[in-house]
């Protein structure tokens, strides 16, 4: 009815039409808006699509190595898993599980950086519409749109460009993130990821757990409120927000710009109900400054050549499994600069994938060992003065585990602040005299060629690849003839040389490859390469590997530092093996030690070593010098450890002083210092075992060949140590007896007319055995004072001068040597009173005191020299004792030279002691018919000092 009347009424008719008129075109104002928005929602999609086209679809496991693909800090632990620090990278970030973070910490970062973060699916579109007209309008108020998946995106998969076309793409990838994984799986990825400025050492930081460490010295589990609201402020400006200043040089002055921002942080956290208001005011009052943490000693300071080390080894290790991944085998390059250029690619792979990727690099050095070895070297009075250049005298030290091959110490320097050169495995020296063991006297027995009692000769001696160059001993010297095990332990490098060249050349260089010292030139080794002259040198580390042969029965172990390598999901990707290669026979090997033993024994050239240990052990080694004194060396052993010790200057300058007593003294503070951490390590009991097949034998000094009458009656038999293969089976037939004379107190084979009241018998050595000998006499050794050198004596041509030395002393008849060189022996005449009848009395042979006692009663002397030839000088004067009276002549010299002409003139000899008569005084004693020998010269080898 109502309708019906205001159907009826024209104002409402009225109303109606515009009612309609306005209805319609509202229709069509919103047909056209959706129709707008249709075509813009359109065209965004397309632009969105065409924005996003060339993004590849990513699967889950794709997108799982992108995401957790961030840079770790790799970390270097000593043996038994005890942590050494961090290798030195651009970015240090630790990995946190999520259950290891403080709760205060989540909340702060979600209040601040993705309130809604666990309701959306990746985006929060209200927030990416109010960011987009931002950017359109060109807004100076940018409150951000990005969620934690979408920053996770831009920093894990995508850049920081700013653009549509980036933006497009975060959007897709962050949504279909959110589709693969849990939010807790994407939370803990961006605390692991997020920048965080600087640490309190001045290094770029990563990660919650990096930055609660660096910040506040704390663990991220153990974060407060006001610490986490202070770090979950610092990722909107890392640099900016940032504490700390940058290289380590401390805090900033002004910390209000991150201090406001944690009030911004406390205030959403307590909007949002993570804190109450108490909490909120407790924590504005928390002073921050006060507690920063201080900067960590940095392990590269500290720990610089262990650091270094390690990284330098992790990346040989992985450049070669890359390099063996990819088939690569640098040997069948040919072109050494592309070999080069290939290695030096590879090797920088490794070493950026060592430095971001977060392994844990775990190494056989015992951290107490290598903490005491370098205290020990702080002590300069272990050391000499620097030289001209100003260098301090360098050290390089390292200790192995013969067994494993494991590096359990090492000293790389003296100072690796002022020059980060590891002495110990990267510097390389001339070794010396500790390459003869190695090239010369352990390969020479090896084959069978010498043995520690065979006789060689330190004499003369010349290269034969240089027959102008002779081979010189420290010392400029020679002993003459010696074993091989004293030629060792004193270190003559004659005999080493000779050593060398009784083995092939070839077989050298082999033997040198086996051990490790490969860094050899085409052509060696040479003669000189016996005693020590490489071109390329050793390191200490080689050296000592070798001597380990020795100690591991003559197999040769690797050495090596690294013992296994593990990813940071736990994967063990590196485990070292050892392997052994057979070098010596363990015969060879322990005669060699055996003889180097006897280094540490007086007269070897480190006898004064064992007294600067505080411990017994059985103890071999090798010291070492090179030309010029340019270094200095000692290599010892035990059954457990071979560790070795090098001084010198970087640039070779001689070293001043006593370098031998200093290096061994170096080399003894190391050992006690281990000692006293591990001493059943160092200072074992055990002694090395002799294997089957070594005998001890006994042989003739002479030629090493079983020893005969005429040896043992010579007293050159000796005992020694033998490989059975090699026991002498001849009997020795190089000495025969023969008839000698004295000679100024020499002896030499008589003559045929020598008088036999002077000569002497004794033993000689047959022929030309020694015929390479020069001067025989001068290289006997001082233990064959019974042999007779194979020299004749020689006739000056004339007959002695009168003796005019005859004196009366005390009852005692004496006189003064002849002068001339080739008189063999004195005769004694005496007359009984009242007779002029002078009879042979006595014969004093000249190596025999020049004296004899007077008898009592009244008698006459005198004395004649008898050359070697039997020439015999004019008597002396005479020697009256008693009351002795000569009745027929009236001139007692007259009468006695008269006496003396006549008998000349008669050319009658002196009687024999047939001929001789009267009592006992009067007889003259009978040659000696047994064999007597000639006692030790003066300046013999027992009385020579070895330099």
């Amino acid at each position: 009815m109502i309708a019906k009347f205001l159907n009826e009424k024209k104002i409402f008719k009225s109303f109606r039409i515009t009612y309609q008129v306005v209805w319609n075109l509202l229709l069509i104002f919103i047909i056209c808006f959706v129709s707008l928005a249709l075509f813009v929602g359109g065209a965004g999609a397309g632009y969105f699509a065409s924005l996003v086209m060339d993004e590849e679809i990513r699967s889950k496991e794709e997108m799982k190595m992108d995401i957790y693909n961030y840079e770790e800090i790799s970390e270097v632990f000593f043996a038994d898993n005890v942590l050494l620090g961090a290798l030195p990278s651009e970015l240090e970030r630790r990995e946190v599980q999520l259950e290891d973070v403080s709760e205060h910490l989540i909340n702060a970062i979600i209040a601040t950086e993705d309130e809604y973060f666990f309701e959306h699916e990746g985006i929060v579109p209200k927030a990416i519409l109010r960011a987009t007209y931002q950017e359109f309008s060109n807004s100076s108020l940018q409150t951000g749109g990005s969620t934690l998946t979408q920053q996770l995106i831009k920093n894990q998969i995508l850049t920081s460009e700013v653009s549509f076309d980036r933006k497009a793409k975060e959007i897709l990838l962050a949504m279909r993130l959110e589709n693969f994984f849990e939010k807790e799986e994407i939370l803990a990825a961006y605390l692991n990821v997020v920048p965080f400025g600087r640490n309190a050492n001045g290094r770029n930081i990563a990660g919650v757990q990096a930055a609660a460490q660096g910040i506040f010295g704390v663990d991220a589990k153990d974060l407060s409120i006001p610490q986490a609201a202070y770090i979950a402020g610092l990722p909107q400006s890392p640099f900016g927000y940032t504490p700390f200043l940058s290289q380590g040089r401390g805090v900033k002055e002004n910390l209000d710009p991150s201090l406001n921002r944690m009030r911004t942080v406390l205030t959403r956290m307590r909007e949002k109900g993570y804190i109450n208001e108490k909490e909120f005011e407790k924590a504005l009052n928390y002073d921050i400054r006060a507690n920063l943490t201080d900067p960590l000693p940095s392990t590269h300071q500290e720990y610089g050549a262990l650091m270094q080390e390690a990284e330098r080894r992790a990346i040989e290790i992985f450049s070669n499994k890359l390099m063996e991944d990819d088939e690569v085998n640098l040997n069948e390059i040919e072109d050494r600069d592309e070999r080069i250029i290939l290695q030096s690619q590879y090797r920088e792979q490794a070493r950026r994938d060592i430095r971001r990727d977060g392994y844990q690099i775990h190494m056989t050095i015992n951290k107490e060992i290598y903490d005491a070895h370098q205290e020990v070297i702080k002590n300069n009075n272990l050391f000499g003065p620097a030289n001209k250049l100003g260098e301090p005298e360098e050290v390089g030290a390292i200790l192995l585990d013969n067994k494993t091959g494991a590096i359990i110490s090492f000293v790389g320097g003296r100072d690796f602040q002022r020059q980060s050169l590891n002495h110990a495995t990267q510097a390389y020296r001339q070794n010396g005299s500790t390459m003869k063991p190695l090239l010369a006297y352990a390969p020479a027995m090896e084959l069978g060629a010498i043995q520690p009692g065979y006789i060689m000769a330190d004499t003369p001696y010349y290269y034969k690849s240089n027959p102008n160059t002779e081979v010189r001993n420290f010392g400029r010297n020679h002993l003459g003839l010696m074993t091989v095990r004293e030629a060792l332990q004193r270190s003559r490098n004659v005999p080493a040389v000779k050593a060398f060249n009784m083995i092939p050349q070839d077989y050298g260089r082999e033997l040198l490859l086996k051990m490790g010292i490969t860094n050899l030139d085409a052509g060696e080794p040479y003669e000189s390469t016996s005693i020590g002259g490489l071109k390329h040198g050793v390191t200490v580390e080689q050296n000592t590997n070798a001597y380990s042969v020795f100690a591991n029965e003559g197999k040769f172990i690797q050495s090596y530092m690294i013992e296994k390598i593990v990813a940071k999901d736990g994967e063990i990707i590196y485990n070292h093996e050892h392997e052994e290669i057979e070098v010596f026979s363990p015969q060879t090997a322990y005669l060699t030690l055996d003889v180097l033993r006897d280094v540490q024994v007086s007269p070897g050239t480190a006898p004064r070593l064992p007294g600067m240990l505080n411990f017994r052990t059985d103890l071999a080694g090798k010291t070492g010098t090179t030309s010029d004194t340019y270094d200095s060396w000692y290599v010892g052993f035990n059954p457990n450890f071979t560790m070795g010790v090098w001084i010198g200057y970087d640039t070779n300058s001689p070293l001043q002083g006593q370098t031998g007593p200093r290096t061994q003294q170096i080399w003894a503070s190391l050992a006690n210092a281990a000692h006293k951490i591990d001493p059943g390590f160092i200072g074992t009991n055990e002694r090395f075992k002799m294997p089957s097949g070594i005998v001890r034998q006994s042989f003739c000094g002479v030629t090493g060949l079983l020893p005969s009458d005429l040896c043992r009656e010579a007293g050159l038999v000796k005992t020694d140590l033998f490989n059975a293969k090699y026991i002498p089976n001849k009997v020795d037939n190089s000495l025969e007896r023969v008839n000698f004379v004295m000679l100024n107190g020499n002896p030499y084979l008589a003559l045929e007319n020598s008088p036999q009241e002077f000569t002497q018998k004794g033993i000689s050595i047959k022929g030309d055995l020694f015929k390479d000998i020069n001067n025989i006499l001068d290289s006997l050794p001082n233990n064959w004072n019974k042999i007779i050198p194979d020299q004749t004596a020689k006739d000056n041509g004339k007959t002695p001068s009168r003796l005019t030395t005859v004196t009366n002393e005390n009852g005692n008849l004496k006189w003064r040597k002849h002068p001339d060189d080739d008189i063999i022996g004195y005769r004694i005449y005496r007359a009984p009173n009242g007779s002029d009848n002078f009879t042979r009395y006595q014969s004093i042979r000249s190596d025999q005191e020049l004296s004899i006692t007077l008898s009592s009663g009244a008698f006459a002397y005198k004395v004649t020299a008898v050359d070697v030839v039997g020439r015999e000088s004019e008597p002396s004067s005479l020697i009256i004792t008693g009351n002795w009276q000569e009745t027929l002549l009236e001139d007692e010299d007259d009468s006695v030279n008269k006496k003396d002409e006549k008998k000349k003139d008669n050319k009658k000899p002196p009687k024999n002691d047939e001929e001789n008569s009267g009592d006992g005084d009067n007889e003259i004693p009978n040659p000696n018919d047994n064999i007597s020998f000639f006692n030790e010269k003066p300046g013999s080898l027992s009385n020579r000092v070895l330099s």
